[in-house]
Parts: structure tokens; C-alpha cells; sequence
């Protein structure tokens, strides 16, 4: 029903004004453009394969078949072109908004009145049932406030969601809410109408204060004699009989099925090598660029790259003979890497004071200073879960976010699909455990550390002490396969004096903490804050004679990993 509707806006932008290069998924500089609205995937799997994506004839008629490269849903990294993961509704705008972030971050820092390297749009196409979505209030809210103007959302309002008529449900004045936090409203009243579009979208870029929502008045389902304008058309197939009587209203001539008329091709190659040409235009850009800044350029290269990592030999160190928090150990660990590695970039849900976030003597990241790397997501939680996301997505920057621990279940479906894209985003959960204080209960995570190892491709981190807090971070920095999260303590703990607890004991989730000179009776397994109550347990222990070992555990996953072998060894 989507792609049937919203087929004109769609083929308006990536004809008209989408910059990308088909031969190239990875050109730096092309715009990015995120099916928010997931469940309308086949429209976007057609525009990949007219646009010359490697997505064939053979992939569209396995839609949504198992293990076909058409999944019912879009898949980052799974489908060449593919931007972002979506399908569960108003992640893909709250992505968005992280992408559209990153780009105004690297267009302050490296852009300058001789070159802009960094220059381009990041469109969403969302439905009524993102703009539902909790996620999607806090998302507009802040890019509004942030004034990200090259950000364009395209609003396919067709008044139908699955259970029926829209005003079952929904009544909002998408206008009104979107002026009130500072977009720009524009609206086309035949979603058919393409030159209409054309020139919406036009003028939308036009505004470089304020991002955009375009609300096109579309039919779901359109052209379909009986389902057309129904929430039939939301989610069925139309079947063989109605396929053929839309192909007749559409006036469609050919029974072929899949089948591209020779002048539709030579259209989109030509759109394919305006786009080769674009990409060409930019690297000679880019090389002038490099000839006059060449600092820049090479700061550049390695953040599009991601391969600014830490020395091994640069990891931070703390003294045995003190006590600190972990979150403590995390905010002086930001402010140490973040010297070597300029890409680190990141902040807090209203918490950076106490999560311990702030990148000291760097600016706060605003319409003002968009090179700053403070960023004040503002109590949004599940919106900076998803902006984390799509910062990662777009690259060029090492996003971190955080809030304290109790509060990971508000940003919980951006989390999974994190794993599920296997993106570098680093969470930084502090006040763990029970001691969180004076907050009491409704702050206490009790749940929320088995929660997080359930999901299937996350890195869950619980240091002990502040040394492994370094070494966490360290790790965290250089992955680039997979989200970790670091989970950290209001209290403090003992810094230990050991030569374990290093970068490559970490790596392997768990390692020997404290041997017993006998072969142990008994082997205490801790993480986080309870290793240092496993050292007195140790203590009370041998006083009865009792050898022990203590293991600890900072991560169960990276544990998983290893040998049998070693994992016998500990």
C-alpha cells in the first residue's frame, strides 16, 4: 500500500536530488536517505534496483522469503544501498536526526569559506505510525532545537494505519506540532503530482535554520480498484486478480511481470552516471582540499576511515593506592582518549554531571558551534539511542551516549538494533547496582544487567576498578563491529595493584584476579563492584582454611569467545 502511494515522492527525490553513487555505497559525501516507515520496504528494494544497486530481478521476487536478500523489513549491511535498519516504527527518523547530527558536526570542524568537504542532506520518509511513535516527539523535538537544517522529512500522509481509518486513533495537527518545535512545514496536496514535489523539496533545502517535514497528501494503495484508500491495502498482497485490474487502471500495457520498459533503464542510467560524475567531482575536491589543508585531510581521512585508535602503550593508568567510582574512571578516561582520538563524540540524557560525560574545554555541540562534542541530548532518552545510531551509520565520529542504568530500558529497541546492525555505539550506564544512593528503588537496576546480556550481539562491560574502566574504554573505542555498554559505579572501589586487569585480560571477559597459593577449594566469579566484596569474602575465607580464587568476569560475552582451553585455564 505504501509504495503504491508514496512511489511519486520517492522517485521525485532519488531522481531530483538524492546525491548518491550506486557504484559506490561508501562515497563520504552522499546523501543519506532512511525508510523510516520499514514496512514499505519493496518500494525502496525498486528504486535500488532501477537505481543499480546490487538488488536483482531474482531478489525482488524472493520478497520477503526467508534468507533472500529482500527481507520484509530494511537491513543495514545485509542489502547493498540499504542506509539504516527499520521496521520497528520512528526508529528510522530518531536514526535520521543522529545522521543529520553527524553531518553538521563534520561540516563546523572541517569546512571552512575556500571548501565545504562536508556537504549533504539526510532525507526519512515516515507514516502516520512513526509520527506516533513516542521516539518521534523526541526526536523533532531535538532537531528542532538543535536547527538541523539539512534534515528533510517526507510525511506520507495517507490517513489509513493497519486497524483502519487514521481518526481511530490520531487527530493530531501534524503542522501546528511541528512549528511548535521549530520545523519547517511544508505540505503538497496531490501526492501525484511530482513537479509539485520537485519544488517542495527545493524549497525545503532552501532553509538551512530549521529541518523540514514535507506532508504529502497521498492514497494508500493507489491505483487499485478496490483496496485503494483502505486498510487492506496496508499490509496483503494485492493477489493475482487485483494485480491485473491495477496494472489496467494505471493503463500498464505489459503482462510480463518485473518487467522495466527499455526508456525506464536508459533513464536511470543516466541518473547512475550523474551520480559516478558527483562522486568524481567530490574526490577532486577532496584532493585539493588535502594539497591546502593537509591536517585537516588527514584528520578527515581517518574519522571516514574509523581507524583512529588507541595505542596500546596511550591507555590510562590509575594509582593502586586510591579509591574512585568507576564513573569517575570513565569520565577521566573520555578526557584522555579523547586527545588522541578526535572523533570521540557523544553526551548525555540531562545526566553529563553525573555520568561524568562532559568532554572538558570542548564546546557544547549547538546551531552555534556544531564542532563542539558535548552533546545535551536533553531527558530523551530513546531519541539519543537512535541519534547514536545514526551517527554511527553515517560515520566519521565515535559515538558514545549515556544515562544512568535504570533508565537503558528507555533506550531499549535502539540498543537492539545497534546489535542488530552491529554498529560502534558506546553506552555509558552508570549507577549500578544497589547503590545508587539516596534515589531508592525506582533507581535501583536490578533487572537490568540480564536484560542487556540477552541481546544477541551486545558487549556488556561491568569493570571492577578504575583500570578496567581504562582498558573497557579502550576496547570499546576500537571496535567496530558491535555496540558495547559499560556499566558503572556511583560508589567508590579500591584500585588494585596487579599486573592482570590489562587490555588483552579484558578482551577475554574474564581472567585470574587472585590466585591462592594452593589448588583452590572453592573459585569466587564476580564483576563490577562485587569483585572487591569477593576479595573480603576471600579474606573471611582462608581464615578457615579455605584456598580461593577469585575470577573476575568483566564480561561474559567476550568470555564466550574464547578457547576451551582457557576457559579451563580460569
Amino acid at each position: 500500500g505504501l509504495p503504491m502511494g508514496a512511489a511519486p515522492m520517492a522517485y521525485a527525490l532519488w531522481a531530483n536530488h538524492l546525491h548518491h553513487n550506486p557504484e559506490n555505497t561508501q562515497w563520504f559525501n552522499r546523501d543519506r536517505f532512511v525508510l523510516s516507515a520499514g514496512h514499505g520496504s519493496s518500494l525502496l528494494y525498486s528504486l535500488l534496483h532501477l537505481s543499480g544497486y546490487k538488488v536483482f530481478k531474482k531478489d525482488l521476487r524472493k520478497f520477503r522469503k526467508l534468507n533472500s536478500n529482500t527481507p520484509g523489513h530494511p537491513e543495514f549491511g545485509h542489502t547493498d544501498g540499504v542506509e539504516a535498519t527499520t521496521g520497528p516504527l520512528g526508529q528510522g527518523i530518531g536514526t535520521a536526526v543522529g545522521m543529520a547530527m553527524a553531518e553538521a558536526h563534520l561540516a563546523a570542524k572541517f569546512n571552512n569559506e575556500e571548501i565545504s568537504i562536508i556537504d549533504h542532506y539526510t532525507y526519512a520518509l515516515v507514516g502516520d505510525g512513526d509520527l506516533m511513535e513516542g521516539i518521534s516527539y523526541e526526536a523533532m523535538s531535538m532537531a528542532g532545537h538543535m536547527k538541523l537544517g539539512k534534515l528533510i522529512v517526507l510525511y506520507d500522509s495517507n490517513h489509513i494505519s493497519l486497524d483502519g481509518p487514521l481518526n481511530l486513533s490520531f487527530s493530531e495537527n501534524i503542522q501546528k506540532r511541528a512549528e511548535s518545535i521549530n520545523w519547517q512545514y511544508l505540505r503538497v496536496e496531490d501526492g501525484n503530482n511530482v513537479t509539485d514535489i520537485n519544488k517542495t523539496i527545493e524549497q525545503a533545502k532552501q532553509n538551512k535554520d530549521q529541518p523540514t517535514i514535507i506532508e504529502v497528501k497521498t492514497i494508500i494503495g493507489y491505483g487499485s480498484p478496490t483496496v485503494a484508500g483502505t486498510n487492506k491495502a496496508h499490509g496483503n498482497p494485492l493477489g493475482i486478480e487485483e494485480t491485473k485490474a491495477t496494472k489496467q487502471a494505471y493503463g500498464w500495457q505489459y503482462e510480463e511481470e518485473f518487467f522495466i520498459p527499455e526508456e525506464v533503464k536508459k533513464h536511470f542510467e543516466e541518473l547512475k552516471q550523474a551520480g559516478a560524475e558527483k562522486e568524481n567531482r567530490w574526490n577532486q575536491l577532496f584532493s585539493l582540499y588535502r594539497d591546502m589543508y593537509p591536517k585537516l585531510a588527514n584528520e578527515l581521512k581517518h574519522a571516514m576511515k574509523g581507524d583512529d585508535l588507541i595505542d596500546v602503550q596511550d591507555i590510562l593508568t590509575f594509582d593502586s593506592k586510591t579509591s574512585m567510582s568507576t564513573r569517575v574512571a570513565s569520565g577521566e578516561a573520555i578526557n584522555h582518549y579523547v586527545k588522541s582520538i578526535p572523533s570521540i563524540f557523544g553526551g548525555s540524557a540531562d545526566l553529563s554531571h553525573s555520568t561524568m560525560t562532559d568532554i572538558k574545554g570542548d564546546e557544547v555541540y549547538a546551531d552555534e558551534s556544531f564542532h563542539g562534542r558535548n552533546i545535551y541530548f536533553g531527558v530523551r532518552e530513546h531519541a539519543m539511542g537512535a541519534a547514536g545510531n545514526g551517527m554511527a551509520l553515517h560515520g566519521g565520529v565515535k559515538p558514545f551516549v549515556s544515562t544512568f542504568f535504570v533508565f537503558n530500558d528507555y533506550l531499549r529497541p535502539a540498543i537492539r538494533l545497534a546489535a542488530l546492525q552491529k554498529l560502534p555505539v558506546t553506552y555509558v550506564f552508570t549507577h549500578d547496582s544497589i547503590a545508587v544512593g539516596e534515589d531508592g528503588p525506582t533507581h535501583q537496576p536490578i533487572e537490568q544487567l540480564a536484560a542487556l546480556r540477552a541481546i544477541p550481539g551486545l558487549t556488556v562491560i561491568r569493570p571492577s576498578d578504575a583500570n578496567e574502566v581504562a582498558s573497557a574504554w579502550a576496547f570499546a573505542l576500537q571496535q567496530k563491529d558491535g555496540p558495547v555498554a559499560l556499566i558503572l559505579s556511583r560508589q567508590n572501589l579500591p584500585v588494585y595493584e596487579r599486573t592482570k586487569g590489562n587490555m588483552e585480560d579484558l578482551s577475554k571477559g574474564a581472567y585470574i584476579f587472585d590466585e591462592t597459593n594452593a589448588n583452590p577449594d572453592t573459585i569466587l566469579i564476580a564483576t563490577g563492584s562485587e569483585v572487591s566484596l569477593a576479595v573480603r569474602a576471600k579474606s573471611e575465607l582462608e581464615k578457615d582454611n579455605i584456598s580461593v580464587r577469585i575470577v573476575a568476569m568483566p564480561s561474559w560475552e567476550l568470555f564466550k569467545l574464547q578457547s576451551s582451553k582457557y576457559k579451563e585455564s580460569v
